[in-house]
């Protein structure tokens, strides 16, 4: 059952207990009122009978009457009373009955009471008013009750047509307000089937579907939590699918990158179990499956560091001192770069900054190794940090200028004879490029051929 036909159904369910409750509560009371008042008349029409029944009695010609003419002339003045209603009783015994109704046993003591009584009696469908009153007499006289039996259905008769008209004003009230409720219930849950659509629409596939709703309600707050909610996933999504874009990007570049030193090792390995060689060829054989084997284990520890880059997004920042760690990049660099006939000149007027020790470590070796790559023997490498920027420039071969925007994509290599034949595999700007993203820097590219290249890492003001 849809929601808005269960709140219209709960509402009007709610609105008939409510008013049939208050309907049978207001009839119980007009019930118990018109009882108490129909009493109340009954007792006060009596008491002025009985008193004007004993004047009659006391100031008529009844002494020396015989009992039937006395009889009559009690039946005569009663007529003068409404005798249809009321029974006379003297000393226990019925002297005029006028009324339809049957009085039984007229000399019990409830009849003789002083006080009187008032009550309301149900014989089969019919309710009875009866009550009783002394007759005042003289001292010494007969003790007489004037009994009142009247019949009052006629007021729960009119209780019952209230109550029924009552019952069909509440049904035609719960009928219209039934279409009423339903119509603006629907109405104002419209907003509800909007935020169903744009849910089922982004569980297809639709991440751009937002809810339209402008209320200012629960039901636009929520609307607006969940298109927050929407542009949160596309975004999670879009990146999800960047990175998952970029490892397949990856790891079709490593299966590319990988067949040549497999070709490679395999090659020479099948030369040295099946061609006789001679000493001098086994070893140059054995050296080159060596090599492409470091080539390997290089290629391998810098993608397992590029892939831990994409895999964490939180890095541990510290205050560092800049120019103790351009020393430190100085000192590690420095049989290296002797081995390579080059020097390295470093200078640094920067500030302290909070950085990943290790990985800025990381970043600024790679450029220095990549330099070293593009330069030749007795050539210089400068390090360089002043102000918000560090960088690292060589006088070497420089790379095109068509080629600079692709430098920083995993496995992509300018001249790949030459990155090989000098250890490269194509993923140290890479590495650094994901380096500076982290630190929220920006890796910038300056070359020009025959001239030198110059890659500084800028840091936001």
């Amino acid at each position: 059952m849809k929601l808005w036909i269960k709140l219209s159904l709960t509402t009007v369910l709610v609105l008939l207990a409510a008013a049939v409750s208050c309907g049978a509560a207001l009839i119980w009371q007009s019930l118990i009122y018109n009882q108490e008042k129909t009493m109340e008349s009954g007792a006060g029409r009596l008491a002025s009978t009985a008193w004007a029944l004993s004047r009659e009695l006391e100031n008529g010609p009844m002494k020396g009457y015989s009992k039937v003419t006395k009889n009559s002339y009690i039946n005569y003045t009663m007529k003068k009373f409404d005798a249809s209603r009321y029974i006379l009783i003297e000393d226990g015994e019925i002297l005029c009955n006028l009324t339809p109704f049957e009085l039984t046993d007229p000399g019990h003591e409830r009849w003789r009471r002083e006080e009187g009584f008032c009550v309301i009696q149900k014989r089969a469908e019919s309710y009875i008013l009866v009550a009783a009153q002394r007759v005042p007499a003289m001292e010494g006289g007969p003790v007489r009750t004037l009994v009142l039996a009247e019949d009052i259905s006629g007021l729960y008769e009119d209780l019952g047509r209230q109550a029924r008209s009552g019952l069909g004003i509440v049904g035609g009230a719960a009928v219209v307000s039934m279409l009423l409720i339903f119509l603006v219930t629907k109405r104002v849950l419209r907003p509800l089937k909007e935020l169903q659509r744009a849910a089922q629409d982004i569980s297809q596939g639709e991440l751009g579907r937002r809810a339209d709703i402008r209320t200012g309600d629960e039901i636009g707050i929520v609307a607006r939590a969940f298109n927050r909610m929407a542009e949160r996933i596309e975004d999670q999504v879009s990146e999800l699918s960047k990175v998952s874009e970029r490892r397949r990007q990856m790891l079709g570049s490593l299966t590319h990158e990988l067949k040549t030193p497999m070709t490679s090792i395999i090659g020479y390995s099948d030369t040295l179990l099946h061609v006789n060689l001679k000493k001098q060829q086994q070893q140059r054989a054995l050296w080159h499956i060596r090599e492409e084997c470091s080539r390997l284990e290089r290629l391998g520890s810098k993608l397992m560091n590029l892939m831990g880059l994409y895999e964490n997004d939180s890095i541990s920042m510290e205050e560092t001192d800049m120019e103790e760690l351009f020393a430190q990049v100085e000192r590690m660099e420095r049989y290296h770069l002797e081995q390579m006939g080059m020097t390295l000149v470093c200078t640094c007027s920067m500030e302290g900054r909070r950085l990943d020790r290790d990985l800025f470590e990381s970043l600024l070796i790679n450029l220095i190794d990549n330099a070293a790559k593009a330069s030749r023997e007795g050539d210089q490498i400068f390090l360089e940090g002043t102000g918000k920027r560090i960088t690292v420039r060589d006088t070497g071969c420089g790379i095109p200028q068509e080629e600079i925007g692709r430098v920083t994509e995993a496995f992509y290599m300018v001249d790949k004879a030459r990155s090989r034949r000098a250890g490269g595999c194509g993923l140290g700007l890479a590495l650094c490029n994901m380096i500076a993203h982290l630190h929220g820097a920006e890796l910038e590219i300056e070359s020009q051929v025959g001239v030198g290249t110059a890659v500084s890492v800028v840091f936001p003001e």
